[in-house]
């Protein structure tokens, strides 16, 4: 037996049995210093702290700030939670309802996408989301679904008169069938104006009509079905950070509130028709604490409306998670696949009620079968296989997350409150400063890609220049609502993608392979986001034997050891010159004899933009 010291509140002391044994030596037990000090020595191994630094300094070093400048600590301890409120658990229970994507085409096209969701949900899906216009042909496409047992969200093409259409046609198809628990009829008039906006550069323009909302919500009121989703993609696919994206979701939860609670409803009804849809990223830590923390605004937003204790535990938030659009990329798409997935994970262990994982493909075009079925199949892996959904809150006392959880439920909450300011989110996308912020975000962000501090595997890092990229069929803005103003993180560096120059660079490789190669790869990979390709000189001696392997072209990139330049790099830098490169760079410090130098942290997007004009 053991004996219990101290309160419920305080630290349990266990005593070990007489004659217990204590498995942990002296060897086995390590402190803070201990951490510091190993983790001191990786880094001046690095170059990261010198040797007369304090291996205090490794937090300094190794915490990283996000878009909210919140500071993210190499290490989680449990002082982190000194304080602080851990809510915003997941009430999920079992599987997460899995929800497959589909912008329904127009027209003889409905077959086809009526061939789509039959296999999607032969393949597990369990519910569909629908992109369609207000007339759609949904007897076509929806035929042989069971309406029963398969839910299906709503989402307009077009603004929120639209919507209502949308939603009394899909009423219509039903008839007085019984549709499944889950079934929303996508009412969201914010959101359609800030993706479908008409003012310049296709902002938000004019005054947003909730009474369009206000009958779909009375109409799924009565049929016992969801009728509104607060769709926060809106402004993550705008280029948001986290904590306004969970500012945005509240500030138009609490429009839709009181839009609703005006027109006759309870707070308890009005929130009871309402499911929120948030985007995940492959920061993994990051969304599993922004899922957490939206739970755990919406329970304030709740207080704060006046509903009970008893109620806010039946009207939690219902998360639709999306993996995101814009962290996905045109060009290496089949990283794609790892991004959605730890994007999925994280919905997952978040608590998301209903995920979808949009297919690899989807930056391309039309997804194509092989992408509708490795994103079901995703879910299915993570549920099935991994019992992901079978371990409730897997995150849940972990000191990293709840701090990152608690940090980014005060931010977002500040968001909220910049909003709510100016009069609240409709006044927020008709002044402007919603999107003013979010722009600010996006500079910042656009900055770390362009600095490749915020790597893009395929197309900031490890590209492939000469790729070819598979074809799929085109859409366009009225076929594809949920890629409409969508900012890819990396747009900057497709762009340099989708007009390659055409000559390349010569890759001027001073000495042997083994000292050349680390600058050579440096350089080659740094090229190629930038479309340019490389014709390497190879294994050289000196500079006679560099010259040989030069055939004129216009940029010349010297790589080799900081030995090999100081012997003969300026006179390579030289030689070249006089043999007709009309651009030398080097692939380290600059060096005489060069116009510019390219070495870890260069801006290479303006790196980029700079060599690709010596090239034209």
């Amino acid at each position: 037996m053991t004996e219990v010291e101290g309160g419920l509140d305080e630290p349990a002391e266990l005593e070990p049995e007489q004659g217990a044994l204590d498995l942990a030596d002296a060897g086995d037990r390590w402190d803070r210093a201990d951490w510091e000090r190993a983790a001191a020595g990786v880094l001046r191994k690095a170059r990261r702290l010198g040797e007369d630094d304090p291996d205090a300094l490794v937090w300094e070093r190794l915490t990283r700030t996000t878009l909210d400048d919140i500071a993210v600590t190499p290490l989680g301890t449990s002082d982190l939670l000194d304080g602080l409120r851990t809510e915003g658990r997941p009430q999920r229970a079992g599987d997460w309802d899995v929800r497959a994507h589909l912008d329904l085409p127009a027209g003889a096209e409905a077959r086809a996408a009526n061939e789509t969701l039959l296999v999607d949900l032969e393949g597990g899906v369990t519910s569909l989301w629908l992109c369609a216009a207000p007339d759609a042909d949904l007897a076509t496409a929806l035929d042989g679904v069971l309406l029963d047992l398969a839910p299906v969200v709503l989402e307009a093409r077009g603004d929120a008169t639209d919507q209502q259409a949308l939603a009394e046609n899909f009423l219509d198809h039903a008839g007085e069938r019984d549709l499944a628990a889950g079934t929303n009829l996508g009412a969201d008039p914010l959101g359609a104006a800030l993706r479908h906006g008409t003012g310049p550069a296709g902002d938000p323009a004019g005054e947003v009509d909730l009474a369009p909302l206000v009958a779909v919500a009375r109409a799924a009121h009565e049929r016992g079905l969801l009728g509104v989703v607060v769709d926060a993609t809106a402004v993550h696919d705008r280029g948001a950070s986290d904590a306004q994206e969970l500012g945005w979701s509240m500030a138009v939860a609490a429009a839709y509130l009181r839009a609703l609670t005006g027109a006759g409803l309870t707070v308890a009804q009005a929130a009871g028709l309402l499911e929120v849809r948030y985007a995940a990223t492959d920061d993994q830590f990051a969304t599993i604490a922004k899922l957490r923390a939206a739970r755990r605004l919406w329970a304030r937003v709740l207080e704060l409306s006046g509903v009970t204790d008893e109620e806010r535990l039946r009207l939690a938030q219902r998360q639709h998670v999306v993996t995101s659009r814009p962290m996905m990329s045109r060009y290496d798409p089949y990283v794609n696949m790892l991004r959605t997935t730890v994007a999925a994970f994280a919905a997952g262990v978040g608590g998301a009620e209903a995920v979808t994982v949009l297919p690899f493909d989807s930056p391309l075009g039309r997804p194509e079968a092989l992408g509708r079925r490795i994103a079901r199949n995703t879910s299915a892996l993570l549920v099935d296989e991994a019992h992901v959904a079978h371990v409730a809150d897997p995150a849940g006392g972990s000191y990293a997350v709840e701090k990152l959880t608690d940090d980014l439920a005060v931010a977002g909450w500040a968001e909220l409150g910049r909003t709510e300011e100016v009069g609240g989110a409709a006044a927020a996308l008709a002044d402007g400063s919603l999107l003013a912020r979010v722009a600010r975000t996006v500079e910042r962000r656009d900055d770390e890609v362009a600095r490749r501090q915020r790597p893009l595997t395929g197309l900031t890092e490890f590209p492939q220049v000469d790729e070819v990229l598979p074809e799929r069929e085109p859409v366009t803005p009225d076929s594809a609502s949920g890629w409409v103003g969508v900012r890819p993180y990396g747009a900057a560096f497709e762009a340099l993608r989708d007009d390659p120059p055409t000559a390349r660079a010569f890759l001027a490789t001073l000495g042997p392979v083994a000292s050349h190669t680390a600058r050579a790869t440096f350089a080659t990979n740094l090229l190629a986001a930038g479309g340019v390709g490389v014709d390497v000189a190879g294994a050289t001696a000196d500079v006679d034997a560099l010259l040989s392997a030069y055939d004129g072209q216009r940029v010349a990139v010297l790589a080799g050891s900081d030995a090999t330049y100081a012997a003969w790099g300026t006179a390579a830098a030289r030689a070249l010159r006089e043999a007709g490169a009309r651009h030398v760079v080097v692939a380290g410090k600059p060096l005489d004899g060069t116009d510019d130098a390219c070495a870890l942290g260069v801006d290479a997007l303006s790196f980029l933009t700079r060599t690709r004009e010596q090239l034209a």
